[in-house]
């Protein structure tokens, strides 16, 4: 099932993408679909049921055509939200851009860190303010939501927990990001500003999953285009750590719940930084007025374009002033 959230007549609705192109209307279609995303994945088992069996039969009254209307984050308000670091291409290229040999540990066990779940945007618009046009870039990425609670998971019980894929776009303000990182906190403000989701959150029963003893591989095509142009190509299968493996590192010893978004991290030749590294792209940045446009087979084409918008600046005074009791002048 391909499931949405939307908008519609001024409210925020959930359904399902039909295959001739329309959206059945959960609220319209029955009372008791009448709730959130997250609700949705949270009842599941009481609630998925009576959304099949609109799909199979969908009602006339409860169709939407697709130009009626604006798709939303499918999970715009997630519980948390995680990024990972699953492609090895990518992160070994982007080492040695920087001179560095591979770190052993990527081997050793998946990572992930946390980013803002509360910036979640979904197709269209995304804004951002002057800093983050210094170097602003995009990351090609799919992400994983639990659907089922979660502790010291093993892989059968992680991939089991796995509610639905999605398409995502973990934008960065690299400035800002190499800036900040150099205090070893993460990427902070270089991350926080918007991931973009979308457009729609497959289920496990849809795609072409492959069982394997590290748990299920994803055969899918990814795509990145930049104003039409081809910059990003590559498979979701190349994932060097599966998603089960991730979610069974992040659930031990700790409690997780159904309505989590985890990332993959970025696919070999899915960002600008990579790709400028490697001399594919001769300094290259996205600017006010782009169209990025993502693409993973079997979970659809998620557009967005960079739009700025007015802001305070990161001033010199803010930065001179220094942490109390320090001067810089």
């Amino acid at each position: 099932m391909k499931l949405v959230t939307f908008r519609f007549n001024g409210s925020e609705r959930i359904g399902a993408v039909l295959n001739q192109g329309e959206v059945l209307d959960f609220h319209a279609a029955d009372a008791r679909l009448a709730v959130d995303m997250l609700t949705l994945i949270q009842r599941q088992d009481a609630l998925m049921p009576v959304a099949r069996g609109l799909v199979a039969a969908p009602p006339a009254l409860a169709l939407r055509a697709l130009s009626e209307v604006t798709l939303l984050a499918p999970v715009p308000r997630p519980v948390s939200m995680r990024d990972g670091y699953a492609f090895r291409q990518h992160v070994a290229t982007a080492r040695r851009n920087r001179g560095l040999d591979m770190i052993p540990e990527f081997d050793q066990f998946p990572v992930t860190y946390f980013t803002n779940h509360l910036a979640v945007t979904g197709p269209g618009d995304v804004a951002v303010q002057t800093h983050h046009l210094t170097r602003l870039d995009f990351e090609l990425e799919l992400a994983i939501v639990t659907g089922r609670p979660l502790r010291n998971a093993s892989l059968e019980e992680a991939d089991a927990a796995i509610f639905g894929y999605m398409v995502m776009n973990d934008w960065s303000a690299r400035h800002l990001q190499m800036e900040e990182m150099k205090l070893s906190l993460g990427p902070c403000k270089g991350k926080d500003f918007a991931t973009s989701l979308g457009p729609w959150l497959v289920t496990p029963d849809e795609l072409p999953l492959e069982a394997t003893a590290q748990g299920r591989v994803l055969h899918a095509p990814m795509t990145c285009d930049v104003n039409g142009r081809r910059l990003s190509a590559g498979n979701a299968d190349s994932m060097n750590w599966t998603f089960a493996q991730i979610l069974q590192r992040t659930s031990y010893g700790i409690q997780m719940h159904p309505g989590e978004v985890i990332g993959s991290g970025t696919v070999g030749t899915g960002c600008l930084l990579e790709l400028n590294g490697s001399k594919i792209t001769d300094n290259l940045w996205l600017k006010e007025g782009d169209d990025v446009v993502m693409e993973i087979e079997g979970l659809g084409r998620l557009e967005n374009r960079v739009v700025r918008v007015a802001g305070p600046e990161l001033s010199d005074a803010l930065v001179s002033a220094g942490p109390r009791g320090v001067s810089h002048r």
